[in-house]
């Protein structure tokens, strides 16, 4: 029987701290990659000469505003479904009590008919 050695792995480095996480966001320019919106058109190709892929672009202003409109309503939508589901949960968990209570009168109906019949 062989035994393996159990491997000891190195702990975690402490996440960054908020002002570690600010002060690299301050430290990177404009044009770094994780700031440039996908949205937007670019000219050229990158840096090593390969063409950078096509990324679509709004045609117009109102194609902005629709989408707002509809996230908005997407948005609303959600909240009027969320307030219904917590409605439907107290009025389920009404019935489910009132239901206990039936199940309980309902025994002691039981017994007290088992008592009198013997």
């Amino acid at each position: 029987m062989s035994s393996k050695a159990k491997r000891v792995l190195p702990t975690r480095p402490e996440p960054p701290t908020v002002e570690q996480i600010l002060a690299d966001v301050r430290g990177t320019r404009p044009s770094d990659p994780v700031f440039v919106l996908a949205a937007e058109p670019r000219q050229g190709g990158g840096n090593d000469g390969i063409p950078l892929p096509d990324f679509p672009v709004p045609e117009k202003h109102e194609d902005a505003t629709d989408e707002r409109e509809r996230l908005y309503r997407q948005s609303r939508s959600y909240v009027e479904m969320n307030q219904r589901l917590q409605e439907s949960c107290l009025l389920l968990k009404e019935k489910c009590e009132e239901l206990r209570q039936a199940g309980a009168t309902l025994e002691q109906d039981i017994l007290e008919m088992r008592q009198k019949a013997f």
